[in-house]
């Protein structure tokens, strides 16, 4: 396969929008397409068992949508260009907040296709490893990575999130996974759900339910679902107790 052929990902819950765009794509010169998914899930799980140029991603999808796909698939190195291809146009303003490359509405036409592919083709030849910053709607759920596969963790089930070397260790409703984020990006990303208890750690703002005093005279957070109490430091007890005040 030369530099120029560009390696497809087809991503639509329905096969027949997935086999007109196989059509379309096998039509159009310097194109492979590695294969096709059915969801979100799926197609993170394909791009993380081999490279991916682009992927082809259809919006409204069951679990999460096509929106939040993009966000997780922005999170890899290298992450795959997208374009979405929808039956809806209003969705074109968030799709291009998810840094969407293009937004093909459907019936796909091959002419408007090939526009797309030579905008993705433009665009991996002039990508730079650094990321433009920019705001996005946070996610609904938080992806790990388990020997090859993929677990996705939602957002809501997790009780803290604490710091372990190079990696931060998400404690969940269903038990504890590592991702490979920091600690102050997840902060940032998540302010109104996490609040930052100590330096390494960060409680789900609604699993607070109070502050204890050791006899030694450290500070302690109790955590609803968590048996253990956590660490507070010094300088995080005004926030903390900021937000215990309008919980």
């Amino acid at each position: 396969m030369n530099a120029a052929t560009l390696r497809v990902l087809i991503v639509d819950d329905e096969p027949l929008a997935r086999m007109r765009l196989r059509a379309l794509l096998e039509a159009q010169p310097g194109v492979r397409v590695l294969g096709e998914a059915g969801d979100g899930h799926c197609a993170l799980q394909a791009c993380l068992q081999q490279p991916v140029d682009l992927v082809l991603l259809d919006i409204a999808m069951p679990g999460i949508d096509g929106l939040e796909t993009a966000r997780h698939l922005a999170t890899l190195q290298p992450s795959p260009a997208v374009v979405f291809c929808t039956a809806f146009d209003a969705h074109a303003l968030s799709a291009f907040e998810a840094k969407a490359l293009d937004y093909l509405v459907k019936p796909v036409r091959a002419e408007r296709l090939a526009a797309a592919l030579d905008k993705v083709r433009t665009f991996l030849a002039g990508r730079s490893s650094q990321h433009a910053d920019g705001a996005a709607q946070a996610r609904s759920h938080l992806c790990a990575r388990l020997r090859g596969s993929l677990r996705l963790i939602p957002v809501e089930d997790i009780h803290y999130l604490q710091a372990d070397e190079k990696y931060v260790a998400v404690h969940h409703a269903r038990g504890e996974d590592l991702i490979e984020e920091s600690l102050k990006s997840l902060e940032t990303e998540f302010t109104d759900r996490f609040v930052r208890i100590h330096r390494n750690c960060l409680a789900a703002r609604d699993e607070i339910i109070e502050l204890r005093r050791t006899p030694e005279g450290h500070v302690q957070a109790i955590l609803r679902h968590v048996p253990l109490p956590l660490d507070v430091s010094r300088r995080c007890m005004p926030q903390l107790r900021e937000t215990l005040r309008h919980l």
